[in-house]
């Protein structure tokens, strides 16, 4: 199929703008490689203290006769999702050891849980964890003692900061292995009603509590399509998974073996073979342009729009937030997973998932076919499935229909002949929002502001009656360098009971969303932020905003906003407790939303 006019522009337009800093990353990389890794040439010392550990592989490691893997693990057990990699090491390692080669885990890496934070001072570290992440990654393989590399992380900024860690090490292969989705419990849209209940006082703590232990019961992801899953989506559509292998449930023979498989591949792309991939070839212009249209057709998070931008510019390569507008525009929504609808990962990985949305895709010219990939040439491959035969392993061409349309569509028959978020633009900055989930009827909302400077200020006027009516909820003083831009998922259910009692509602902020953002339409990222003194810092309550979707824009209507005098806040109370103490040089350092809200010196332009 011939390759779709907008995804062809918008590449073109990719590369030319990130050539001089893709060029200087590649050279660095080509260097890397000609040095190769210096176990054999690490002192005697160096070598008797990395390989004092290994028992039986001891003497293996230091003749370097073998491929040696590194292990980077975000493995803890306060995250669901990530408690199965506890014995992925070990499984590893044995495997390889029947095979020749050997294997260490390299290092840990810190990995928060949102679920956890949401709604507390903890959730101001979030965004700022991705790039922690990121410089543990390379603490971890600075050692320069592997021959390639796995990566085990899920949910919401690990993934983004392992895959910029890993780039820094650009020139070994990487396979990054997930631990799939717990089973189904509880429907999500039953945990979403349930939360607005008790947001409206009509049920008590027990009741919720009792509701979202039935939702979150056991290992695995969380089962709606947030920004953990949208993760493991991307690192399919951009070849860093097995084909097939995001969401498998742990604890299942199908997820051991692709465990191993993956293990066994990365080695199999090294230097020592015939096959040598490494990431910095995988992870290039077009493989990023597949990871949008990714985003776009399934309606993925939109933290996904920040950390996009900083993983691409971790290999020099520069996207920005037309780039997603644009490919929106034109890349049809294949996917109804919850809250864009009512089914979780697990029934869309069994109506066909993501093979069948990739084969979609490649057919009608919305994704580039010939990137390099861990399963080979080719983005072709993603296409298949994993099988458990009697010879082990194998892959088999997955289904060309869709088992249940309610839940994945054809590209001829698509939800919506546009993707899943829009960029806005206006004279009240520039802003994101996730329109799969937002009705129709809810995509332009045009009503007073009430302004608010922390969520809770919000929730408390809200529990006290003062919010009330068609209404815009302003909440700023939330972007990175104000206090680390945390979520604000925890407005949901508040803001919900507005619109269901028919009222117009929607929330303008500088701060981020969950990657579960729903129903009511949300205008976020916003940039500049209100401590740059962004127009956001020059609302008033009872100014007239107008929020439309359908137009991409984002206004304030009353004259004369823009010549007022920005407001300032007190930010002294982020800046202390639960940590934050430690990250004012993060809050000093970060860049603007647009540009990957990162800290780290990555190209601009």
């Amino acid at each position: 199929m011939r390759l779709n006019t907008t995804l062809a522009e918008v590449t073109d337009r990719i590369i030319a703008r990130s050539a001089p800093t893709r060029r200087a990353y590649l050279d660095r990389m080509a260097t890397a490689t000609g040095k190769g890794p210096a176990r054999a040439h690490l002192s005697c010392s160096g070598q008797a203290h990395a390989y004092a550990a290994t028992g039986t592989d001891q003497d293996r490691l230091a003749t370097a006769e073998t491929g040696h893997l590194g292990i980077v693990t975000a493995y803890n057990d306060m995250l669901s999702a990530h408690q199965p990699f506890e014995t992925y090491p070990a499984l590893i390692r044995d495997a390889l050891r029947k095979s020749g080669a050997t294997a260490q885990v390299a290092g840990g890496v810190p990995a928060m849980c949102d679920g956890v934070t949401q709604g507390e001072a903890g959730m101001e570290l979030s965004l700022f964890s991705r790039d922690t992440i990121a410089m543990a990654t390379g603490i971890a393989l600075s050692h320069n003692v592997f021959d390639a590399a796995v990566y085990l992380g899920v949910c919401d900024k690990i993934v983004p900061g392992l895959v910029i860690g890993a780039q820094a090490f650009g020139h070994i292969p990487a396979v990054f292995l997930p631990a799939g989705p717990m089973t189904s419990g509880l429907a999500n849209d039953e945990k979403a009603q349930i939360r607005q209940k008790y947001a409206a006082g009509e049920i008590g703590r027990d009741e919720l509590l009792k509701a979202e232990m039935a939702a979150y019961h056991g290992p695995g992801t969380c089962t709606f399509y947030g920004t953990a899953n949208s993760n493991q989506m991307l690192m399919e559509f951009m070849g860093l998974h097995l084909p097939g292998s995001s969401f498998v449930n742990p604890g299942t023979p199908m997820r051991e073996a692709l465990t191993l498989e993956g293990a066994k591949r990365a080695l199999s792309l090294s230097a020592l073979g015939n096959s040598y991939t490494p990431v910095c070839e995988v992870l290039d212009e077009k493989t990023y342009a597949n990871g949008i249209t990714g985003l776009m057709a399934t309606g993925g998070s939109t933290n996904l729009l920040i950390h996009l931008i900083a993983m691409a510019r971790a290999g020099g390569i520069i996207l920005d937030w037309q780039d997603f507008a644009d490919l929106s525009d034109v890349v049809p929504l294949l996917a109804r997973v919850y809250p864009n609808g009512l089914a979780d990962v697990n029934h869309f990985h069994a109506a066909g998932g993501l093979g069948f949305m990739i084969g979609e895709l490649l057919n009608a010219g919305f994704l580039h076919a010939d990137t390099k990939t861990v399963a080979g040439e080719g983005l072709e491959n993603y296409t298949q499935e994993p099988f458990l035969g009697d010879d082990g392993l194998i892959f088999q061409p997955g289904t060309k229909i869709s088992l249940n349309e309610a839940i994945v569509r054809p590209a001829d028959a698509p939800f919506q002949k546009t993707g899943g978020l829009k960029r806005l633009t206006g004279n009240l900055g520039t802003a994101v929002i996730k329109v799969s989930a937002v009705s129709e009827d809810h995509h332009v909302v045009e009503a007073p502001a009430r302004v608010f400077h922390d969520q809770d200020e919000a929730k408390a006027a809200f529990k006290a009656g003062n919010l009330t009516g068609d209404v815009i909820v302003v909440v700023r003083f939330q972007g990175p360098k104000a206090n680390g831009m945390p979520e604000l998922h925890s407005l949901t259910p508040m803001l919900g009971i507005l619109q269901g009692q028919g009222h117009k509602v929607a929330l303008v902020t500088d701060g981020r969303m969950s990657g579960a953002s729903g129903k009511v339409p949300a205008a976020i990222h916003v940039v500049p932020e209100a401590l740059d003194g962004g127009t956001i810092s020059k609302v008033r309550d009872g100014d007239i905003i107008r929020l439309d979707a359908k137009a991409g824009t984002l206004q304030i209507l009353t004259p004369g906003v823009e010549d007022r005098v920005a407001v300032t806040a007190d930010l002294s109370a982020y800046q202390h407790g639960t940590g934050r103490e430690m990250f004012g040089l993060f809050r000093r350092a970060v860049t603007s939303a647009d540009t990957g809200a990162t800290v780290f010196d990555l190209p601009e332009s």
